[in-house]
């Protein structure tokens, strides 16, 4: 994570008020501790409670858009001085459901061909990462709107991509809980079916290559 002024002005302040006043000097210590915890994902490792986290996905197409969950396999998220510095996200692509067709047989389709090779080939690659690289506090947010903004390596398909994203992260009584929506363009990661990037024209049959991830983690010491 890259040292910004914005960043060390906002660590500085949250210490100061902390601990009620400390003297510059300590002050301005303990905020280069902080910044360098979470430039390199130092700290306690909070694990993931699976029961307690929710991941669903949303891909649209040219005649709609289909709905779904899917479920964490495990992972963890690094914190320090009360400050989200680190972590990974395991997801088990085989758990991946489909919650808007209420037709029995028509649902199965679906979640079948979202588990075959020309979609997430899920025999062959059982589970998806996100490994976070780098986490910015963002100074001044508001209650419920992103505080933190988060970058790191996602692996779908074993093809690993960058993404950034805002998130909402709440640290108190021993609990992380992190919400996020992420966008991700699948045709980085070879998820080929009705993908115009990958294949071509395809007209009322394309899918829109990005779909959303929305994350609702919550991680505990």
């Amino acid at each position: 994570m890259k040292k910004t002024a914005i960043y060390a002005t906002f660590a500085a302040a949250l210490l100061f008020t902390a601990c009620g006043g400390e003297s510059e000097t300590t002050t301005e210590t303990n905020a280069v501790a902080t910044e360098a915890a979470a430039a390199t994902g130092e700290g306690e490792a909070y694990q993931i409670v699976k029961e307690q986290s929710n991941v669903k996905w949303r891909g649209e197409k040219v005649a709609g858009a289909h709905d779904g969950e899917i479920e964490l396999q495990g992972g963890e998220l690094m914190v320090a001085n009360n400050q989200l510095t680190g972590g990974n996200i395991i997801i088990d692509m085989n758990t991946i459901t489909n919650t808007d067709i209420t037709a029995e047989e028509d649902n199965a389709k679906l979640v079948g061909h979202l588990k075959a090779d020309d979609f997430f080939g899920v025999e062959k690659y059982p589970t998806a990462k996100f490994d976070i690289t780098s986490v910015s506090p963002i100074a001044s947010a508001a209650a419920g709107e992103p505080n933190y903004n988060v970058q790191g390596n996602l692996t779908i398909k074993e093809k690993t991509e960058q993404v950034s994203f805002p998130a909402v992260v709440n640290i108190q009584n021993g609990t992380v809980n992190a919400k996020a929506d992420v966008m991700v363009d699948r045709s980085k990661f070879d998820v080929r079916y009705g993908s115009e990037t990958l294949l071509g024209e395809l007209g009322d049959k394309a899918i829109s290559d990005e779909f959303k991830i929305t994350f609702d983690v919550t991680a505990k010491q």
